[in-house]
């Protein structure tokens, strides 16, 4: 076990001159100080701003949410992975089925069992079908089913909506067996989708 000592050995550094040389630029630059650079906060360019949960308008369904919800500009990058996630994943279910796969999604990254970014979640190897070679395929941004799916990814990111899906980490097609959905807790079934804890 090792044990501080009341006097610590002297280090003596060898004496350096003092010269008058100049140092070419592409020598390396040694800094005194600490240097640290601020984060910029996020800018109404790349994530357009949602009202607060005090602000935010009172729908009377999803499918009136999604209508209210800001689709225009930049997604995040990880808003963008959730989106993407959405439409290749349930583009054609209906809106609480596609609120349900984002759920999933955020449930994973929150969960500690899985990587802690949405992106990082949507790669994962061997969860996803449509990611091939760990990229995800580029969608049709010019069509109602994008638009619908950057609405579903914002509501689902903040919180907006309540999904059946609930606290589901998995979920499979219902044509579809998995020999791991025998060992888990179905939550709910979202038209084609089996959704499981």
């Amino acid at each position: 076990m090792a044990q501080e000592s009341d006097s610590a050995p002297a280090i003596i550094l060898p004496q350096t001159e003092v010269t008058d040389e100049i140092v070419p630029a592409t020598a390396p630059v040694f800094v005194e100080k600490e240097v640290a650079q601020e984060i910029p906060a996020e800018t109404a360019e790349t994530e357009p701003a949602l009202p607060s949960s005090d602000e935010t308008p009172r729908a009377s369904s999803l499918r009136e949410l999604v209508a209210m919800t800001p689709t225009d500009g930049a997604l995040s990058e990880e808003l963008q992975c959730l989106a993407g996630a959405v439409y290749f994943e349930s583009r054609g279910e209906p809106l609480d089925g596609q609120l349900a796969v984002a759920q999933v999604i955020i449930n994973r990254a929150e969960s500690g069992q899985f990587p802690e970014s949405y992106c990082s979640v949507v790669h994962q190897r061997s969860q996803f079908s449509f990611v091939k070679n760990g990229r995800m395929p580029q969608p049709r941004t010019s069509s109602a089913a994008w638009t619908r799916a950057k609405a579903i990814a914002r509501i689902a990111h903040r919180g907006l909506w309540d999904s059946a899906a609930d606290d589901s980490l998995y979920f499979h097609a219902k044509y579809v067996r998995p020999s791991w959905s025998r060992k888990k807790v179905a939550r709910a079934t979202i038209d084609s989708h089996i959704f499981y804890r």
